[in-house]
């Protein structure tokens, strides 16, 4: 998502912490929200005056944020006043909510939902930043915009680069969580899983069912499985399978196959194919495996996104 506040961009800067809750203007986003969500993060609700829906909305921010205690601000967007900036962050219809921190898009939904998942969104929030940090580095650079910097090159596979963000983060944060996840992520695409895991087990362990966490470890359990399955046993196993559609047990090896050698559409498919012929097989552990590869993928992953959507299909229709 590219961030480009209309006009001019000469809003004055932010000399003190601001209010919890604030009208923002085109000119003033980039300080009142991308600057400011450099040190807490920064919910934005685009509303209009003449939509229902974010008059049932607003309110309830507001109070809840109100309630966070200066973990977390609201800044509120007219959109009839400032539809360039509407425009730039692609908001096709309201009302709609983005959260920011350390600069960038951080979480973010749509419409007049309720309360209970309001409040569960504002202390996603809270809770990613907290892992992420809000401090800086020794040349001053914040710890946020380090760790996002790293992730979107862990997501370009620029291991190298990513280590080098996430060290930094760690000089200043030592026990920093997404930055030892992601230090971990690095190692293990290095096919360095022991250090991955040793990375992993000093996570404190308050902080141990952090998503980041949770992803490393699931993908230390997936290539521990297929330590020993070979690229070259996918063909065997796939005739196995031609010859007897029955033997799942076949497919399941030959669905680990096919992810050891780097055919993760191939090992989804023949895992699905599991569930559809037999869900219940092996007390679900094709779905279990599914699971445990999307956990490890993350849940921006384009497989991933398809694959829940194809694994929902089969199994409740």
């Amino acid at each position: 998502m590219d961030i480009i506040p209309g006009g001019d961009g000469a809003a004055a800067p932010q000399t003190g912490p601001g209010p919890l809750i604030q009208d923002v203007e085109t000119a003033s986003f980039m300080t009142e929200v991308i600057e400011a969500s450099r040190s807490v993060p920064v919910i934005v609700d685009f509303w209009a005056p003449w939509c229902g829906p974010c008059k049932q909305l607003g309110p309830v921010l507001e109070r809840l944020v109100t309630e966070a205690g200066g973990k977390v601000r609201l800044a509120k967007v007219d959109i009839d006043q400032n539809q360039q900036l509407a425009q730039q962050l692609r908001v096709q219809s309201i009302p709609m909510v983005y959260a920011f921190f350390g600069g960038r898009p951080l979480d973010g939904f749509q419409g007049a939902v309720p309360e209970s998942e309001v409040k569960a969104f504002i202390d996603r929030v809270i809770e990613a930043a907290s892992s992420m940090g809000g401090g800086v580095d020794a040349q001053g650079t914040p710890v946020a915009q380090l760790i996002a910097e790293g992730k979107a090159a862990l997501a370009k596979e620029d291991h190298g680069t990513a280590m080098q963000m996430f060290t930094k983060v760690l000089e200043a944060e030592e026990q920093n969580v997404a930055a030892l996840a992601g230090l971990a992520k690095c190692y293990l695409a290095s096919g360095e899983a022991e250090a991955a895991r040793n990375l992993i087990d000093s996570v404190p362990e308050e902080k141990r069912d952090d998503a980041d966490v949770a992803a490393v470890r699931s993908a230390l359990d997936l290539a521990a499985e297929v330590a020993g399955a070979g690229a070259d046993a996918a063909a065997e196993l796939a005739a196995k399978v031609e010859a007897n559609p029955a033997d799942h047990q076949a497919r399941f090896d030959l669905a680990m196959a096919l992810f050891a050698g780097g055919d993760r559409p191939g090992a989804v498919d023949a895992l699905l194919d599991i569930v559809r012929r037999n869900a219940g097989w092996n007390e679900g552990a094709a779905r279990k495996q599914l699971i445990k590869m999307f956990e490890a993928w993350g849940p921006d992953d384009p497989l991933t996104v398809e694959g829940r959507e194809r694994l929902s299909t089969v199994l409740f229709s």
